[in-house]
C-alpha cells in the first residue's frame, strides 16, 4: 500500500502542472483582460463585455498591440497599468513566475480586492462547507436507508413508486427547485418559515450558543435541500444495485441456510460488503457537492461563497483569484483521490493496491 501511495502521491505535481499550463494557454487567447476591464471604465463607463456584444465603445487590441479603448490615454498610463499587473514580460516568464510562487504557496493578491487569494478563499469558505458538508450527510443519511429498504423489496410497489419519485427528483434542476422553495416557504407567495438570505441574522452574535445553532440550522435549509436534491436519485440506486449485487452471491444463501436471521444476514453480512462502494466514496461525492453546482444555489439565497467568487474572478479576469484557487482546488481534488482508495482499504482490508500499476 505503501509504495502505491507514493506513486500516486509522485504524480500529483505534474497532473496539477498539466492542468495550470492547460489554462494559461487558454488565457492567453480570452479578450478582456484586466488592463481591458480597467481601460473599458475609465473610457467607457461600462463593461469591457459591453464592446463585444456590439456596444458604441471598442475596447480591446488594435493590430498595432495597443487597446482601442485607450485612445485618449497616454501610453505611460497603459504601459505602467501592464507593469503592475505583471503584462510587461513574456506569458512563459509570467508563468514560470506564477508557478515558483505556488510551490512556495504564495498565491499572491488579487487584482482588484486589497486582500490576498489565501485569505479571500478563507472568507468564503463557510457558505461552501456548509453547502458541502451538509448536502451529502442528508443525501446519504436519506438515500442509504432507501435504498437498502428498496433492495429488501426490490419489484415492489414500494420500489415501483420511490424509483418514480427519485427520479422525478434528479430530472428537476437545483435551480428551479431552489426557486420553488423560496416561492413557497421563504415569504414568496405563500409562507414566511426561513429566512430569504444570508447564512445567519444581522444579530447573530447576540445569541446564545443554542440560539446561534437554531439560527444557523434556520438558514441554512433551503440552501442544503436545493443543493443535495439531485443527489438522491444516483446514491438511492446505487445502493440499491450494490444490495441486490451482494444478496445474490453464494455466501448469502450460505448464511441463510444456516438458520441466521434475515436481519444477521442483510446487517451482518451483506451490508459492510454492500457499503463499501458507496461509503468509501464519501470524500468525493463531499467534493464533488463542495466545488460543483453551488454557484446558482449561492446567488438564489444571497450566499458570499466560492462558487459565486470564482465566477466574479472569472468575469473580472482577477487572473491570481483564478489560477490561486483551481491550484488549490486542484490539489485538494487529487489527494482526496488517494483518501477514497484509503477508504476502500480501511472498510475493507482485503482490497490490496499494490498490485495495481499506474
Amino acid at each position: 500500500m505503501g509504495a502505491y501511495i507514493i506513486r500516486r502521491l509522485l504524480l500529483v505535481f505534474p497532473t496539477l502542472l498539466g492542468i495550470l499550463v492547460i489554462n494559461f494557454t487558454l488565457v492567453q487567447f480570452v479578450p478582456g483582460g484586466p488592463v481591458e476591464q480597467i481601460l473599458a471604465q475609465i473610457e467607457g463607463e461600462g463593461d469591457v463585455f459591453e464592446a463585444f456584444s456590439g456596444g458604441s465603445k471598442e475596447v480591446g487590441n488594435n493590430n498595432d498591440g495597443s487597446y482601442a479603448g485607450a485612445r485618449g490615454l497616454p501610453d505611460e498610463f497603459i504601459k505602467e497599468l501592464e507593469k503592475e499587473f505583471g503584462f510587461d514580460k513574456p506569458p512563459v516568464e509570467r508563468f514560470l513566475n506564477m508557478l515558483w510562487d505556488y510551490i512556495r504557496f504564495d498565491f499572491g493578491e488579487s487584482y482588484f480586492r486589497s486582500i490576498s487569494v489565501v485569505d479571500l478563499v478563507i472568507e468564503k469558505m463557510p457558505v461552501s462547507i456548509t453547502l458541502g458538508l451538509w448536502s451529502t450527510l442528508l443525501a446519504y443519511l436519506v438515500s442509504i436507508p432507501l435504498g437498502i429498504k428498496k433492495a429488501i423489496n426490490d419489484g415492489s410497489d414500494f420500489d415501483t413508486w420511490t424509483s418514480g419519485i427519485i427520479i422525478l427528483a434528479y430530472a428537476i434542476p437545483g435551480f428551479l427547485f431552489a426557486i420553488l422553495l423560496l416561492v413557497l416557504f421563504a415569504g414568496g407567495s405563500y409562507y414566511q418559515i426561513f429566512p430569504l438570505r444570508g447564512l445567519t441574522s444581522e444579530n447573530f452574535e447576540n445569541f446564545s450558543l443554542f440560539g446561534k445553532i437554531k439560527d444557523y440550522l434556520w438558514h441554512i435549509t433551503l440552501p442544503v435541500l436545493a443543493s443535495s436534491i439531485s443527489g438522491f436519485a444516483t446514491l438511492t440506486l446505487l445502493t440499491k444495485n450494490s444490495f441486490l449485487d451482494e444478496i445474490q452471491k453464494q455466501y448469502v444463501i450460505t448464511a441463510r441456510s444456516k438458520g441466521l436471521k434475515e436481519t444477521r444476514v442483510l446487517y451482518g453480512h451483506v451490508f459492510r460488503n454492500a457499503m463499501l462502494i458507496v461509503i468509501a466514496g464519501f470524500p468525493s461525492v463531499f467534493i464533488g457537492v463542495f466545488f460543483g453546482g453551488s454557484l446558482i444555489i449561492e446567488t438564489i439565497f444571497s450566499l458570499d461563497g466560492l462558487g459565486r467568487m470564482g465566477f466574479e474572478a472569472a468575469v473580472a479576469r482577477d487572473y491570481p483569484v483564478i489560477f490561486g484557487t483551481l491550484f488549490v482546488f486542484g490539489l485538494i481534488g487529487l489527494v482526496v483521490g488517494i483518501l477514497s482508495d484509503l477508504m476502500y482499504v480501511f472498510i475493507d482490508p482485503r482490497i490490496d493496491f499494490e498490485g495495481r500499476q499506474g
